[in-house]
């Protein structure tokens, strides 16, 4: 962890009605980080990244993104969210979906401009899927969608991208192939990504930051199966996904 501060915590303590949510936080990201939340439900993760994203405000202790209050960073934050809170039966292309992540760049008065829809295909062609612009959102795969709402999020043109549960409910190598498209993005990008899931960590992920009201962090060759046990609750083991699982070695 070098470099300009992107995201820095300090002392931070949140809580619901009187029910402490997190406790004494203190976390930095650097620029060009790849960092992944993970731990249980309910730990904490959403309102970490709600605190980031200056949705809510700490009842003690400070959160500075880019060196600003979050809020005040907001152009600069790229967001996918878990959901995407689009009607399926919704008559909308995949082309409209991304100009929406231009919401808030400039005068939003009239239609989008040439550099809006210029900066929309260009992420689109970033992520693989230009040619599917005038298609319709709700006939993609789950992999295609999740791919065009990290369009969405680039569109904004951020410096920092957080991503809510990306890769839930797909199969490994639409994952596996989400993860390769996070790697390239991540030579320009700061990266967080939240998950619930321990059973999969990238290559690519430098850094793992669990979250269970209080928060530790730890490179992503110490987590096991007694660490995650701990974490979640009960005896648990990882499932290694190797990248070269099912070859064959040695001609069998």
């Amino acid at each position: 962890m070098s470099g300009e501060k992107v995201v820095s915590i300090d002392g931070l303590t949140f809580s619901y009605d009187g029910l402490k949510v997190l406790e004494d936080v203190n976390l930095q990201i650097s620029k060009n980080d790849f960092v992944w939340i993970v731990g249980p439900n309910g730990g904490g993760k959403t309102t970490l990244v709600k605190l980031i994203l200056g949705l809510l405000q700490p009842r003690r202790g400070t959160v500075r993104v880019f060196g600003l209050e979050p809020a005040e960073a907001r152009s600069r934050i790229g967001y996918m969210p878990q959901f995407a809170h689009l009607d399926p039966q919704f008559p909308i292309n995949v082309l409209d979906v991304v100009l929406m992540g231009r919401l808030g760049n400039g005068n939003r008065l009239g239609p989008f401009r040439k550099k809006d829809k210029a900066v929309a295909e260009r992420v689109l062609d970033e992520v693989g899927l230009l040619d599917m612009s005038r298609r319709s959102f709700s006939s993609l795969s789950g992999g295609q969608q999740r791919r065009i709402l990290i369009a969405r999020a680039l569109a904004g043109e951020p410096d920092l991208l957080i991503l809510d549960e990306p890769t839930a409910n797909l199969d490994l190598l639409v994952e596996k192939e989400l993860y390769d498209l996070l790697r390239e993005l991540n030579s320009r990008l700061t990266i967080v990504m939240v998950s619930h899931d321990p059973a999969f960590v990238s290559d690519n992920v430098e850094r793992v930051v669990c979250v269970k009201r209080k928060v530790s962090e730890h490179p992503t060759c110490e987590l096991e199966g007694n660490f995650i046990g701990e974490l979640f609750g009960g005896e648990m083991r990882l499932v290694r996904h190797d990248k070269h699982i099912g070859k064959r070695k040695n001609g069998e």
